[in-house]
């Protein structure tokens, strides 16, 4: 007996299973893209910081908070390539739902670790530019806005909706 989602799909959109997870598929790829450049960006710019004449001058907290926010863009590059893996190791097998469910649970791995990553590099600056409490001002204002913008809102549209004709 097909899901009250699929029921859904068939109805509202004449789609398939097959042609609803090409559908998500397409669409959770380009919203990887669109994440995985600005990751990119943020790796470069992190890995060039130690090099800098300045490096040396931060404080061994800072020192830590750099690597973890290192670690943290690195991690959301991992998950965020993740599920090109997926596809390419179970391409032709007939696995296409399995890919969908994993790609989105990297997908949201790694925005959460793109959110601290993000969150991370904005103390760095505003350490370095504003002092130790604007950092940590800036951190927690910058911290409050992604899991509201990224989390929290979508969470209450979520429980709040469902799909017409449900």
């Amino acid at each position: 007996m097909p899901s009250s989602d699929e029921a859904w799909n068939h109805n509202a959109r004449g789609e398939t299973e097959t042609e609803r997870l090409d559908r998500n598929w397409s669409t959770l790829i380009q919203e990887l893209r669109v994440v995985q450049t600005g990751v990119q960006f943020l790796i470069s710019a992190l890995l060039i910081v130690p090099f800098q004449a300045t490096f040396g001058t931060l404080s061994h907290p800072l020192r830590l908070l750099y690597l973890v926010t290192l670690c943290a863009a690195i991690g959301a590059t991992v998950f965020l390539v993740a599920p090109v893996s997926w596809h390419r190791m179970l391409f032709r097998r007939h696995r296409l739902g399995n890919v969908v469910a994993a790609a989105h649970r990297c997908a949201i791995a790694g925005v959460g670790l793109l959110g601290i990553a993000l969150t991370g590099a904005m103390v760095l600056v505003v350490s370095m530019v504003a002092g130790t409490v604007g950092g940590v001002v800036a951190g927690v204002t910058i911290a409050v806005l992604f899991l509201v913008a990224w989390w929290i809102a979508p969470l209450c549209w979520r429980r709040s909706s469902k799909p017409e004709g449900r």
